[in-house]
């Protein structure tokens, strides 16, 4: 039976027309405990699974991923990360996010295996988990690649499954404009 994953085609499709032009804004927060100036997108970015991973069946549930970019500004010394969180279905599971080589982002000029960091000690993460029984992970960042990522028309989330299969996520909605609005809030323009 086919019905499902042509369903599912089609509603991914609608999510990706509808959403357009992103309306995720970049909002600035200081832990008072720390001093730390925290910048991130509003709600972080989300991502489905491809079609040609998922599995669909009538008891299937999607999986989807979470990316969002923070910059943390401690008296001018700024670091930059990716908060990354996978909110698996019981379609297909990924590995340990956190471990070396286990996400990659591909961009239109090639892929960028992302490097687990640990993210600054502040009194509260930017963004919240999506659901509880998924995992959350950071990821180092620098300007060069926030930069290539904002200029990027493609955006994929790849994950090492836990089989070694690389499992596909796409954005629901066009991200460029939300990265590049994003660079803009904080400062990192070419200008």
């Amino acid at each position: 039976m086919r019905l499902p994953l042509v369903q599912s085609v089609m509603v991914v499709e609608l999510l990706v027309g509808c959403a357009g032009q992103s309306s995720i804004k970049s909002t600035e927060v200081v832990d008072e405990r720390t001093g730390v100036t925290v910048g991130a997108l509003q709600e972080p970015i989300e991502f489905v699974e491809t079609v040609q991973n998922a599995v669909q069946g009538n008891d299937r549930r999607t999986s989807f991923a979470y990316l969002g970019p923070v910059e943390w500004d401690k008296s001018g010394e700024i670091t930059y990360g990716l908060w990354v969180h996978i909110a698996p279905g019981n379609d297909r599971q990924v590995g340990d996010i956190r471990l070396r080589g286990a996400v990659t982002l591909i961009l239109d000029d090639g892929p960028a295996v992302l490097s687990p960091m640990d993210a600054p000690n502040v009194g509260s993460g930017p963004y919240r988990p999506i659901v509880s029984w998924g995992q959350t992970g950071y990821f180092g960042l620098d300007v060069a690649m926030l930069k290539r990522a904002a200029g990027s028309e493609k955006l994929v989330l790849s994950f090492r499954g836990v089989d070694q299969s690389i499992v596909d996520f796409t954005p629901t909605h066009e991200t460029r404009t939300t990265l590049e609005k994003f660079t803009h809030a904080r400062g990192i323009t070419d200008d």
